[in-house]
Protein backbone atom coordinates (compact mmCIF):
# COMPACT_ATOMS: atom_id res chain seq x y z
CA UNK A 1 0.00 0.00 0.00
CA UNK A 2 1.40 3.35 -0.87
CA UNK A 3 2.16 5.82 1.53
CA UNK A 4 -0.72 8.46 3.23
CA UNK A 5 -0.69 11.87 2.67
CA UNK A 6 -1.38 14.02 5.17
CA UNK A 7 -1.87 17.58 6.10
CA UNK A 8 -2.29 19.82 8.77
CA UNK A 9 -4.17 22.87 8.57
CA UNK A 10 -3.30 25.75 11.33
CA UNK A 11 -4.50 29.38 11.49
CA UNK A 12 -5.40 31.67 14.25
CA UNK A 13 -9.12 31.49 15.86
CA UNK A 14 -11.86 32.54 13.27
CA UNK A 15 -9.45 32.29 10.60
CA UNK A 16 -11.79 30.17 8.70
CA UNK A 17 -9.88 26.55 8.71
CA UNK A 18 -13.17 24.62 8.62
CA UNK A 19 -14.81 26.16 5.93
CA UNK A 20 -10.87 26.14 4.05
CA UNK A 21 -10.75 22.32 4.87
CA UNK A 22 -14.54 21.74 3.38
CA UNK A 23 -14.12 23.93 0.42
CA UNK A 24 -10.60 21.85 -0.61
CA UNK A 25 -12.25 18.68 0.53
CA UNK A 26 -15.51 19.36 -2.55
CA UNK A 27 -12.43 20.15 -4.53
CA UNK A 28 -10.76 17.33 -4.50
CA UNK A 29 -13.32 15.53 -4.86
CA UNK A 30 -15.07 16.81 -7.75
CA UNK A 31 -12.03 16.14 -9.81
CA UNK A 32 -12.16 12.28 -8.73
CA UNK A 33 -9.90 12.04 -6.03
CA UNK A 34 -11.09 11.84 -2.23
CA UNK A 35 -10.09 14.07 1.02
CA UNK A 36 -11.10 13.31 4.40
CA UNK A 37 -10.77 15.71 7.34
CA UNK A 38 -9.99 15.24 11.04
CA UNK A 39 -12.17 18.03 13.20
CA UNK A 40 -9.62 18.84 16.37
CA UNK A 41 -10.40 20.84 18.71
CA UNK A 42 -10.18 21.57 22.72
CA UNK A 43 -13.12 20.03 25.17
CA UNK A 44 -15.59 17.59 24.00
CA UNK A 45 -19.10 18.43 21.61
CA UNK A 46 -17.62 20.44 19.04
CA UNK A 47 -19.07 23.21 16.71
CA UNK A 48 -17.13 22.43 13.79
CA UNK A 49 -17.36 18.67 13.87
CA UNK A 50 -21.39 18.50 14.09
CA UNK A 51 -21.05 21.01 11.22
CA UNK A 52 -18.85 19.27 9.34
CA UNK A 53 -20.47 15.80 9.48
CA UNK A 54 -23.62 17.61 7.88
CA UNK A 55 -22.02 18.02 4.64
CA UNK A 56 -21.95 14.32 3.90
CA UNK A 57 -18.38 14.76 3.23
CA UNK A 58 -15.55 12.30 5.10
CA UNK A 59 -15.09 13.70 8.78
CA UNK A 60 -14.11 12.04 11.96
CA UNK A 61 -13.38 14.40 15.16
CA UNK A 62 -10.75 13.70 17.71
CA UNK A 63 -11.57 15.82 20.27
CA UNK A 64 -10.66 16.92 23.90
CA UNK A 65 -7.00 17.71 23.29
CA UNK A 66 -4.86 18.65 20.37
CA UNK A 67 -4.00 16.40 18.31
CA UNK A 68 0.23 17.66 18.83
CA UNK A 69 -0.65 15.93 22.71
CA UNK A 70 -2.32 12.68 20.94
CA UNK A 71 -0.06 11.36 18.38
CA UNK A 72 -0.94 7.55 19.09
CA UNK A 73 -4.76 8.56 18.12
CA UNK A 74 -3.67 10.17 15.14
CA UNK A 75 -1.37 7.30 13.68
CA UNK A 76 -4.35 5.05 14.63
CA UNK A 77 -6.94 7.24 12.65
CA UNK A 78 -4.70 7.77 9.69
CA UNK A 79 -4.02 4.07 9.67
CA UNK A 80 -7.93 3.36 9.70
CA UNK A 81 -8.90 6.41 7.47
CA UNK A 82 -6.89 4.78 4.78
CA UNK A 83 -7.83 1.06 5.27
CA UNK A 84 -11.39 2.00 4.94
CA UNK A 85 -11.67 5.47 2.74
CA UNK A 86 -8.11 5.33 1.19
CA UNK A 87 -8.17 8.96 0.31
CA UNK A 88 -5.95 10.50 -1.52
CA UNK A 89 -5.55 13.56 1.29
CA UNK A 90 -6.11 13.12 4.77
CA UNK A 91 -6.06 17.06 6.38
CA UNK A 92 -6.46 17.92 10.18
CA UNK A 93 -6.72 21.10 11.86
CA UNK A 94 -5.66 22.09 14.96
CA UNK A 95 -7.56 24.93 17.67
CA UNK A 96 -6.69 28.25 17.00
CA UNK A 97 -4.78 28.89 19.31
CA UNK A 98 -2.61 25.84 18.86
CA UNK A 99 1.30 25.92 17.64
CA UNK A 100 3.77 23.26 17.76
CA UNK A 101 1.93 20.79 15.47
CA UNK A 102 4.89 21.27 12.83
CA UNK A 103 7.16 19.44 15.86
CA UNK A 104 5.14 17.22 17.39
CA UNK A 105 3.00 16.36 14.61
CA UNK A 106 5.06 16.97 11.28
CA UNK A 107 8.09 15.55 12.70
CA UNK A 108 7.25 12.85 14.52
CA UNK A 109 5.67 11.53 11.70
CA UNK A 110 8.49 12.19 9.95
CA UNK A 111 10.94 10.78 11.99
CA UNK A 112 9.16 7.33 13.20
CA UNK A 113 6.27 6.53 10.51
CA UNK A 114 8.50 7.69 7.24
CA UNK A 115 7.20 4.47 5.93
CA UNK A 116 3.52 5.30 6.56
CA UNK A 117 3.26 8.56 5.70
CA UNK A 118 4.28 11.20 3.72
CA UNK A 119 3.46 14.83 4.53
CA UNK A 120 2.02 17.79 2.36
CA UNK A 121 2.93 21.04 2.62
CA UNK A 122 2.47 22.24 6.49
CA UNK A 123 -1.32 24.98 5.78
CA UNK A 124 -1.90 28.37 7.70
CA UNK A 125 -4.73 30.19 7.00
CA UNK A 126 -5.23 33.76 8.03
CA UNK A 127 -7.95 36.00 8.53
CA UNK A 128 -7.62 39.85 7.46
CA UNK A 129 -9.11 40.88 10.20
CA UNK A 130 -6.11 39.55 13.01
CA UNK A 131 -3.66 40.34 10.09
CA UNK A 132 -4.40 43.93 9.88
CA UNK A 133 -3.80 44.09 13.74
CA UNK A 134 -0.88 42.57 13.25
CA UNK A 135 0.39 45.03 10.75
CA UNK A 136 -0.75 47.70 13.09
CA UNK A 137 -0.03 46.52 16.32
CA UNK A 138 -0.39 50.31 17.83
CA UNK A 139 -3.76 50.84 16.64
CA UNK A 140 -6.91 50.71 18.73
CA UNK A 141 -8.01 47.36 18.78
CA UNK A 142 -10.08 44.75 20.42
CA UNK A 143 -7.42 41.51 21.13
CA UNK A 144 -4.48 41.57 23.62
CA UNK A 145 -1.16 42.00 21.64
CA UNK A 146 0.18 39.27 23.48
CA UNK A 147 -2.03 37.00 20.99
CA UNK A 148 -0.18 37.93 18.12
CA UNK A 149 2.82 35.50 19.57
CA UNK A 150 0.76 32.59 18.84
CA UNK A 151 -0.30 34.48 15.40
CA UNK A 152 3.55 35.06 14.54
CA UNK A 153 4.93 31.21 15.70
CA UNK A 154 1.81 29.78 13.31
CA UNK A 155 2.99 31.95 10.34
CA UNK A 156 6.92 30.58 11.31
CA UNK A 157 5.79 27.43 11.16
CA UNK A 158 4.24 27.52 7.42
CA UNK A 159 4.85 26.53 4.29
CA UNK A 160 1.78 27.73 2.37
CA UNK A 161 0.04 30.68 3.96
CA UNK A 162 -3.00 31.21 2.89
CA UNK A 163 -4.97 34.96 2.85
CA UNK A 164 -8.43 33.77 3.23
CA UNK A 165 -12.08 35.81 2.88
CA UNK A 166 -10.17 37.68 0.37
CA UNK A 167 -14.32 38.43 -0.74
CA UNK A 168 -14.46 40.53 2.03
CA UNK A 169 -11.48 43.15 0.74
CA UNK A 170 -10.56 45.54 -2.60
CA UNK A 171 -7.96 44.13 -4.73
CA UNK A 172 -5.36 47.33 -2.81
CA UNK A 173 -5.73 45.62 0.50
CA UNK A 174 -4.99 42.02 -1.03
CA UNK A 175 -2.23 43.35 -2.54
CA UNK A 176 -1.08 45.31 0.83
CA UNK A 177 -1.69 42.43 2.86
CA UNK A 178 0.18 39.91 0.23
CA UNK A 179 3.41 42.25 0.70
CA UNK A 180 3.35 41.56 4.15
CA UNK A 181 2.81 38.22 4.63
CA UNK A 182 5.42 37.87 1.96
CA UNK A 183 7.58 39.86 3.79
CA UNK A 184 7.48 38.13 7.09
CA UNK A 185 7.19 34.74 5.64
CA UNK A 186 10.15 35.07 2.97
CA UNK A 187 10.17 31.29 2.62
CA UNK A 188 6.41 30.21 2.92
CA UNK A 189 4.14 30.00 -0.38
CA UNK A 190 1.42 32.90 0.09
CA UNK A 191 -1.47 33.38 -1.93
CA UNK A 192 -5.11 34.71 -1.34
CA UNK A 193 -8.19 32.39 -0.64
CA UNK A 194 -11.95 32.50 -0.42
CA UNK A 195 -12.94 29.17 1.35
CA UNK A 196 -16.31 30.89 0.55
CA UNK A 197 -16.51 31.52 -2.91
CA UNK A 198 -13.67 28.55 -3.64
CA UNK A 199 -11.52 31.01 -5.25
CA UNK A 200 -7.30 29.41 -5.69
CA UNK A 201 -8.77 26.41 -3.58
CA UNK A 202 -7.64 24.30 -6.99
CA UNK A 203 -4.04 25.41 -6.39
CA UNK A 204 -3.99 24.53 -3.12
CA UNK A 205 -5.44 21.14 -3.89
CA UNK A 206 -2.30 21.23 -6.34
CA UNK A 207 0.29 22.31 -3.85
CA UNK A 208 -1.58 20.05 -1.40
CA UNK A 209 -1.87 16.83 -3.33
CA UNK A 210 1.81 16.89 -5.39
CA UNK A 211 3.98 18.66 -3.04
CA UNK A 212 5.99 17.75 0.36
CA UNK A 213 6.73 19.45 3.29
CA UNK A 214 9.85 21.48 3.78
CA UNK A 215 9.64 20.14 7.91
CA UNK A 216 10.95 23.28 8.95
CA UNK A 217 13.62 24.00 12.11
CA UNK A 218 11.58 25.42 15.03
CA UNK A 219 11.27 23.52 17.63
CA UNK A 220 8.22 23.46 20.55
CA UNK A 221 10.74 23.88 22.93
CA UNK A 222 12.55 27.06 21.67
CA UNK A 223 9.81 29.19 21.44
CA UNK A 224 9.40 31.74 24.31
CA UNK A 225 7.47 29.91 26.79
CA UNK A 226 6.83 33.49 28.98
CA UNK A 227 5.03 34.53 26.37
CA UNK A 228 3.31 31.40 25.00
CA UNK A 229 2.02 30.25 28.57
CA UNK A 230 1.02 34.61 28.61
CA UNK A 231 -1.22 34.13 25.49
CA UNK A 232 -2.79 30.93 26.34
CA UNK A 233 -3.31 31.67 30.00
CA UNK A 234 -5.59 35.44 28.26
CA UNK A 235 -7.92 32.79 26.86
CA UNK A 236 -11.12 30.56 28.56
CA UNK A 237 -12.42 27.91 26.97
CA UNK A 238 -16.48 27.31 26.99
CA UNK A 239 -18.21 23.98 25.56
CA UNK A 240 -21.64 23.85 25.99
CA UNK A 241 -24.67 21.22 24.67
CA UNK A 242 -28.73 21.79 25.50
CA UNK A 243 -31.46 21.25 23.74
CA UNK A 244 -34.20 24.29 23.92
CA UNK A 245 -38.04 23.10 23.46
CA UNK A 246 -40.83 25.53 22.64
CA UNK A 247 -42.09 26.59 26.00
CA UNK A 248 -46.08 27.41 24.71
CA UNK A 249 -46.19 24.55 21.87
CA UNK A 250 -45.93 26.91 19.30
CA UNK A 251 -43.05 26.22 16.48
CA UNK A 252 -40.33 29.25 16.66
CA UNK A 253 -37.93 30.36 14.06
CA UNK A 254 -34.80 28.94 15.83
CA UNK A 255 -32.69 31.65 13.39
CA UNK A 256 -34.11 34.22 15.84
CA UNK A 257 -33.15 32.40 19.06
CA UNK A 258 -29.36 31.81 18.24
CA UNK A 259 -29.05 35.39 16.37
CA UNK A 260 -30.72 36.82 19.45
CA UNK A 261 -28.31 34.33 21.91
CA UNK A 262 -24.82 35.97 19.94
CA UNK A 263 -26.09 39.12 20.83
CA UNK A 264 -26.97 38.35 24.09
CA UNK A 265 -23.57 37.41 24.44
CA UNK A 266 -21.82 39.68 23.37
CA UNK A 267 -23.25 42.22 25.44
CA UNK A 268 -22.41 40.44 28.40
CA UNK A 269 -18.62 40.51 27.15
CA UNK A 270 -18.78 44.30 26.24
CA UNK A 271 -20.18 45.08 29.54
CA UNK A 272 -17.45 42.74 31.38
CA UNK A 273 -14.88 44.95 29.19
CA UNK A 274 -13.57 41.24 27.52
CA UNK A 275 -13.88 40.06 23.87
CA UNK A 276 -14.65 36.41 21.68
CA UNK A 277 -12.06 36.04 19.24
CA UNK A 278 -13.85 33.16 18.64
CA UNK A 279 -17.91 32.21 18.94
CA UNK A 280 -19.70 29.43 17.12
CA UNK A 281 -22.98 27.94 17.56
CA UNK A 282 -24.45 25.25 15.98
CA UNK A 283 -28.03 24.54 16.21
CA UNK A 284 -30.20 21.42 14.71
CA UNK A 285 -33.77 20.05 14.49
CA UNK A 286 -33.05 16.74 12.99
CA UNK A 287 -31.08 17.43 9.16
CA UNK A 288 -32.66 20.95 9.04
CA UNK A 289 -29.28 23.44 10.76
CA UNK A 290 -27.56 26.07 11.67
CA UNK A 291 -24.30 27.53 12.14
CA UNK A 292 -23.54 31.20 13.17
CA UNK A 293 -19.93 32.64 14.07
CA UNK A 294 -18.71 35.69 16.01
CA UNK A 295 -14.99 36.44 15.65
CA UNK A 296 -14.68 39.45 17.59
CA UNK A 297 -17.69 41.48 20.22
CA UNK A 298 -16.48 44.34 17.30
CA UNK A 299 -17.98 42.28 14.26
CA UNK A 300 -20.86 41.14 12.67
CA UNK A 301 -22.14 37.82 13.12
CA UNK A 302 -22.30 35.48 10.32
CA UNK A 303 -24.13 32.62 9.42
CA UNK A 304 -22.88 30.00 7.70
CA UNK A 305 -26.24 28.43 7.34
CA UNK A 306 -29.44 28.92 8.01
CA UNK A 307 -32.80 26.64 9.19
CA UNK A 308 -35.42 26.68 6.38
CA UNK A 309 -38.31 25.69 8.56
CA UNK A 310 -39.68 26.89 11.93
CA UNK A 311 -39.36 24.12 14.94
CA UNK A 312 -40.56 23.45 18.56
CA UNK A 313 -37.16 22.09 19.65
CA UNK A 314 -33.94 22.40 18.29
CA UNK A 315 -30.36 20.85 19.92
CA UNK A 316 -27.97 23.37 20.20
CA UNK A 317 -23.81 23.50 20.34
CA UNK A 318 -21.80 26.34 21.77
CA UNK A 319 -18.39 26.61 21.53
CA UNK A 320 -16.38 29.93 22.73
CA UNK A 321 -12.81 30.97 22.91
CA UNK A 322 -13.10 34.16 25.06
CA UNK A 323 -10.47 36.82 26.59
CA UNK A 324 -11.99 36.85 29.72
CA UNK A 325 -11.54 33.93 33.57
CA UNK A 326 -13.35 31.32 33.11
CA UNK A 327 -15.79 31.86 35.65
CA UNK A 328 -16.51 34.84 34.89
CA UNK A 329 -17.40 33.66 31.22
CA UNK A 330 -19.41 30.66 32.62
CA UNK A 331 -21.20 33.40 34.54
CA UNK A 332 -22.72 35.44 31.56
CA UNK A 333 -22.80 32.54 28.98
CA UNK A 334 -25.65 31.20 31.43
CA UNK A 335 -27.09 34.82 32.02
CA UNK A 336 -27.35 35.19 28.06
CA UNK A 337 -28.59 31.77 27.48
CA UNK A 338 -31.84 32.30 30.07
CA UNK A 339 -31.88 35.69 28.45
CA UNK A 340 -32.51 34.84 24.65
CA UNK A 341 -34.38 31.69 25.50
CA UNK A 342 -37.26 34.27 27.31
CA UNK A 343 -37.52 36.23 24.26
CA UNK A 344 -38.04 33.18 21.80
CA UNK A 345 -40.04 31.43 24.73
CA UNK A 346 -37.75 28.10 25.14
CA UNK A 347 -37.04 26.45 27.56
CA UNK A 348 -33.64 25.69 27.67
CA UNK A 349 -31.99 21.89 29.16
CA UNK A 350 -28.77 22.15 29.42
CA UNK A 351 -26.85 18.46 29.94
CA UNK A 352 -23.18 19.11 29.20
CA UNK A 353 -21.32 22.22 30.13
CA UNK A 354 -17.18 22.60 30.25
CA UNK A 355 -15.38 26.09 31.10
CA UNK A 356 -11.25 26.00 31.94
CA UNK A 357 -8.53 28.32 31.49
CA UNK A 358 -4.57 26.57 31.59
CA UNK A 359 -4.13 28.66 34.28
CA UNK A 360 -7.77 27.11 36.25
CA UNK A 361 -6.15 24.87 39.40
CA UNK A 362 -5.74 21.29 38.25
Amino acid sequence: MSKQKFMVVSGFLGAGKTTSMLALTRYINSTGKKASIIANDLGMNQVDANFSMMTNLSVTEISDVCICYQMDNVVDRLRRLQRTENPDLIMSDIPGCGVGALDHVYHELANNHTDEFSLAPFSVIVDPKRLRMMMNPESDNSLPHELFYLMEIQLEEADLVLLNKIDLLTEPEIEEMLEYLKKVCPDAEVFPISAKNGTNIDKWAALALNEKAKLKDVPFDSLDQDKFVTAEGLLAWYNRRLIADSADGNKKDMNVFVSDLVEEIRGRLIKAGCNIPHLKIFANSGEDYAKVSLIGVDCESEFAKMMKDPSDSVRVIINARAVAKSKELDYLMNEALVAAAEKSALTPNVFFTECFSVLDPK
